[in-house]
């Protein structure tokens, strides 16, 4: 993992800004998802983790639900496959342990499935359609 990557962590009043900017560009311009359907009023009732490099520069974006579920995990094209969301997915991990929750659970891209695999997600169910992309629901168990 990258050690000149710096991952904030706090609630929608402080990520907005840089979050809601990568998911538009990753979710809306990339994968042409409605911006209706991406933006939601779960974000304030959340909390983010936002990815920086050395120079401020926003990277990529997740979010962990009340309930314990991972979503809006995003990553800026040029930044993927440098450990990135790796990062943003052992932060939200771990405010979830912070938060003493048996498990999260996200709804994973299925060209995404593998990734999280290797983080310890487990698939569960058939694959369904939302916003227009295969998805798979899948589980981690967490240890306090």
């Amino acid at each position: 993992m990258n050690k000149n990557i710096n991952i904030i962590v706090g609630d929608w009043a402080r990520c907005k800004a840089d979050a809601a900017a990568i998911r538009h560009a990753v979710f809306v311009q990339e994968q042409c998802v409605p911006v209706e359907l991406e933006m939601d009023a779960n974000d304030e009732h959340c909390i983010h983790a936002v990815a920086y490099n050395e120079h401020g520069q926003p990277l990529g974006t997740g979010r962990l639900l009340p309930d314990g579920h991972i979503g809006r995990m995003a990553v800026q094209a040029d930044y993927r496959s440098l450990g990135v969301g790796s990062m943003l997915l052992h932060a939200l991990i771990d405010e979830a342990r912070v938060r003493q929750y048996l498990e999260v659970v996200l709804s994973a891209q299925l060209h995404a499935q593998d990734f999280y695999a290797r983080h310890g997600f487990v698939a569960e169910g058939p694959v369904y359609m939302d916003a227009g992309i295969e998805h798979i629901t899948m589980r981690h168990a967490l240890t306090v």
